[in-house]
């Protein structure tokens, strides 16, 4: 049976294409129910905090997610531009990155990004777009910090779009999020203390959230242990409402992606059961982190003429999200990855 509708298929590799025309000495990857790969729309992986790129952390991160049934990622934001084998090579999966974060002088975390001026923003986010097809510009960060402008953001988005790119924003401050939809950005990404109000108009223009529930609220109760105080009466604000905003952001027709933040890499099941515990029902909270997240990046499901990744569980996952840390196999690029023994 193959996720989103619950058809039974019969599909073979041929190279990196699904058919359903039988090829000659195809192997049995094995039968059950097929989910079109699970995708992480928010992982950074190859870098220890605060340290460059590094190619051997970087496999090593994504050889994770394709352990846990990831066959397609986005990175929007990466310690540095990513060697050539990044989302192409047979043990790793696709993938889509925005390269390193672009920010505001003075401004999110030393070494991690580049900075730039309200004037070099819309030029520095094209040319990256250009080079990768996605852009990510850090809209707020400290509590206090100016925001990016509305009209600035609104610059970015036009300018990556003349490219072909799509544009990312970080935001966990309501002026933040406000300039993000204001924008028209591609994805907003965390979008803590948004207002709620905005969704309509995200659904219609096709902003999508990433919520990244599970690293937001897994600090809450160090976070109210804390001395009392403003930073900490944001935090908890918006975190503790975070959940209830990706159900809205659902339910108002919002594209949700899963994404895990990877700070710990290959977590995206546990993403998924964040988002089916904030009120997504678990077929939704399934597709954030796969037949949707695939669709916004640009691939195919389970169908002729798709790209070849699947993950089979012997379960339908939609009635019992654990099945997700268990899967039977991994098909990736029409290569049998991984089978449970």
């Amino acid at each position: 049976m193959a996720l989103p509708d619950g058809d039974p298929v019969d599909l073979y590799a041929d190279g990196d294409r699904w058919t359903d025309d039988p090829v000659a000495g195809a192997e049995l990857a094995g039968e059950g129910w097929l989910l079109p790969g699970l995708t992480d729309a928010h992982t950074h992986p190859g870098a220890d905090p605060g340290k460059p790129l590094d190619e051997t952390i970087l496999r090593d991160d994504l050889r994770a997610h394709v352990a846990a049934g990831v066959t397609m990622i986005r990175s929007p934001g990466l310690a540095g531009d990513p060697p050539g084998w990044f989302g192409t090579d047979e043990d790793v999966p696709r993938a889509v990155h925005a390269g390193p974060w672009i920010a505001q002088h003075g401004q999110f975390v030393d070494g991690r990004g580049r900075r730039a001026s309200h004037a070099e923003m819309p030029a520095m986010a094209a040319a990256q777009a250009a080079r990768s097809g996605w852009a990510k510009i850090i809209a707020d960060w400290s509590l206090g910090d100016e925001v990016v402008p509305a009209d600035v953001l609104a610059a970015v988005v036009e300018a990556v779009h003349a490219v072909g790119g799509r544009v990312a924003v970080h935001s966990q401050q309501a002026a933040g999020g406000v300039a993000a939809v204001e924008a028209g950005v591609d994805s907003l990404e965390h979008g803590m203390c948004l207002d709620p109000e905005l969704l309509p108009r995200m659904a219609a223009q096709g902003t999508a959230l990433t919520p990244t529930l599970m690293v937001i609220t897994a600090v809450l109760e160090d976070v109210r242990k804390r001395p009392d105080g403003p930073r900490k009466d944001w935090y908890l604000s918006g975190a503790t409402a975070h959940p209830a905003l990706a159900a809205a952001a659902a339910e108002a027709g919002v594209t949700i992606l899963a994404g895990t933040d990877s700070e710990q890499h290959g977590r995206v099941a546990d993403e998924i059961r964040a988002l089916a515990a904030a009120g997504l029902r678990p077929h939704d909270a399934i597709a954030a982190g796969s037949w949707a997240a695939r669709g916004y990046l640009g691939l195919g499901g389970l169908a002729p003429g798709a790209p070849a990744d699947a993950v089979i569980y012997d379960v339908d996952p939609r009635t019992d999200l654990a099945q997700l840390d268990a899967p039977r196999a991994v098909i990736l690029r029409g290569r049998l990855i991984h089978r449970r023994p």
